[in-house]
């Protein structure tokens, strides 16, 4: 079963390893010096994070757990019109076995009783774009290398 609970300090090295994997697919294309990846990983984590949390100050930035175990991470913004998907990853042996679509389905079911839309960017290219419209997700805007994908219980 998975919970969530709220990311701290501690949770910097798992964060980068849960971003790593996240992005181990495009890393891998490229033939790295010792010690390079893991830097450019750091780096590049430490980007995005602040920009999330900057940009979102009042978002909650959860760490997903199964069974007590960490597997991913859930950051969600709560706006008085929309509940904005941050970013939702989970650890390559935790994708697949339904986790995500009850994390997703979870927000999608908060939105509907709040009467709120729910939104999500998600990469053009990225696989996880046919959970979303499984889920009800509709493209609604192009941006770049990223489209946001909108769900509206009416």
């Amino acid at each position: 079963m998975e919970t969530l609970r709220p990311s701290t300090e501690e949770d910097l090295p798992f964060l980068r390893e849960v971003y790593a994997a996240s992005r181990a697919e495009e890393l891998d294309q490229v033939e790295w010096p010792p010690g390079q990846r893991e830097a450019f990983v750091r780096m590049q984590f430490d980007l995005q994070d602040a920009q999330y949390r900057g940009g979102n100050p009042d978002g909650s930035f959860d760490v997903v757990e199964v069974d007590g175990t960490p597997a991913g991470r859930l950051y969600v913004d709560r706006r008085p019109d929309d509940i904005r998907i941050i970013d939702i990853a989970l650890l390559p042996r935790f994708r697949g076995a339904g986790i995500g679509g009850r994390l997703l389905q979870a927000l999608l079911d908060e939105a509907a009783a709040s009467r709120r839309t729910a939104s999500i960017h998600v990469e053009v290219h990225n696989r996880a774009a046919r959970l979303y419209e499984r889920l009800g997700f509709r493209p609604a805007a192009e941006r770049g290398l990223y489209r946001l994908m909108e769900w509206s219980a009416a």
